[in-house]
């Protein structure tokens, strides 16, 4: 096949089939766990790295000239390629270990940087989360829209806290400036369903700083479902928006410029109290 002349719909169809395929994976393996953990921190699974293996041998077979970018057996691969994957086997590591329902299989496909097609598929809850670019996002093939929350303190967010402790004063100096002036705080476990939340209307905005198989395709399935998307403060030139994963904000768009002011502000005051 001549790679510059793939379809979005063959991308599409063949993320959502690696999608299910793994996800079948996932829910037969639960019960039977190897836990590990990497740097002595990070769970993992063996479940992790058989749908890692599954997706990747997936695309290969289709588009063996395709790069992955995936967290358990590419993690380290450049992304300023013309055709990328980007692949979270599991998203949720820690709820799938404990038998928590908010886990999903996520697969981007980037061409020139750009996110171009996007699954997110949970196979406990029998919901999956799709997207082309142009064309539209939605939940188990029907069309879904971001809500219209006007106001910040009627406003449902979500984030998340990192394995490493480190950022944690910090983290608590923005949760608390958030929670004063929404309505409540969520934190779910799981980034690309977070974000889809936003996209299907159940959350109202999302911010943290995650890798980028964490967001790839959810930021585009939120974006195609009217969420604006972007970053707490300016990345340095020649960043790629879409695949940096630091201080990363989706709301819904009234809702965006307030809670990205809020967040500087809560990391300004932290920086003074600091010094």
């Amino acid at each position: 096949m001549d790679q510059s002349q793939i379809d979005s719909q063959t991308l599409y169809d063949t993320a959502l089939q690696l999608a299910q395929k793994a996800g079948n994976a996932i829910a037969q393996q639960r019960h039977q766990l190897d836990i590990q953990f990497k740097q002595g921190t990070e769970l993992v699974t063996q479940a992790d790295v058989a749908a890692d293996q599954i997706i990747r041998d997936g695309i290969l077979a289709h588009f063996p000239d395709h790069q992955i970018l995936s967290e358990e057996l590419a993690p380290d691969n450049p992304t300023d390629c013309e055709h990328l994957w980007v692949i979270d086997p599991i998203d949720g590591t820690v709820n799938y270990a404990h038998l928590h329902p908010q886990v999903a299989i996520s697969i981007a496909y980037y061409h020139q940087g750009k996110a171009q097609v996007a699954v997110v598929h949970n196979p406990f809850l029998n919901e999956t989360f799709s997207a082309v670019y142009g064309r539209g996002a939605w939940l188990n093939q029907l069309p879904i829209q971001c809500a219209t929350t006007q106001d910040m303190r009627r406003a449902l967010i979500a984030t998340g806290f990192p394995y490493d402790k480190h950022d944690i004063p910090q983290l608590i100096q923005r949760l608390q400036a958030v929670l004063m002036q929404s309505a409540d705080i969520r934190r779910l476990g799981s980034a690309a369903l977070d974000i889809c939340w936003v996209a299907c209307g159940r959350l109202d905005a999302y911010y943290e700083t995650v890798k980028p198989w964490d967001f790839a395709a959810a930021q585009l399935i939120a974006r195609e479902a009217g969420v604006q998307f972007g970053h707490i403060h300016a990345l340095p030139e020649g960043v790629n928006p879409q695949l940096c994963g630091e201080n990363i904000i989706l709301a819904v768009p009234a809702l965006f410029s307030p809670l990205q002011q809020l967040l500087q502000q809560a990391d300004m005051l932290f920086a003074s109290e600091k010094r």
